[in-house]
């Protein structure tokens, strides 16, 4: 499944991918974000939800599509949300450019789930994963003594409140092939 970053604006939705503004209404937001809490809902009761009939709710997801805003329907599983009970944030600033190499150190450890490059005064943040706050203290620690890693900040993540985050890509049939 194609891998596209969308990004909201008032007067429409604006597909980084394929570097189209598509037109966005009201309706169009509803529909999208019931598909986001639940991306099983049948038409029928989406359409109840939004306001707006059945038909005009299938012609509308079939725009979507086919203009891109809408890339896939999935599953998100509770062990996708949370796959150790002990989950936290840890901001890096690096030294030089050290980035590189620390990136792939990082990528050797275990409890790394994830490493993100960011602007500001963070070089790096990288998602964490243990089975216990000792265990997370021992990864903290080792992060720590990288060679280049000059400054750090960390938070402990308590509880999901939304994720579209998925461990698997996991294609779904299209809504629109419910009846």
């Amino acid at each position: 499944m194609e891998n596209s970053a969308h990004i909201g604006y008032k007067e429409g939705y604006f597909n980084q991918t394929k570097g189209i503004i598509n037109k966005v209404d009201i309706a169009d937001t509803k529909i999208v974000a019931e598909l986001r809490r639940n991306s099983r809902i049948s038409l029928s009761d989406l359409a109840l939800i939004v306001g707006l009939s059945r038909v005009t709710v299938r012609a509308r997801l079939t725009r979507l599509q086919a203009e891109g805003v809408i890339i896939g329907f999935t599953v998100v599983l509770a062990d996708d949300v949370q796959e150790h009970p002990v989950r936290g944030l840890m901001m890096l600033g690096i030294e030089g450019k050290g980035t590189d190499r620390i990136s792939r150190s990082l990528g050797g450890i275990a409890a790394v789930q994830a490493i993100h490059s960011t602007n500001g005064k963070w070089d790096l943040i990288v998602e964490l994963g243990t089975e216990t706050l000792k265990d997370l203290d021992k990864v903290l620690a080792a992060i720590r003594k990288l060679d280049g890693v000059s400054i750090s900040e960390t938070s402990l993540l308590l509880a999901t409140q939304m994720t579209t985050k998925r461990s698997q890509s996991v294609e779904t049939p299209s809504l629109l092939d419910r009846k």
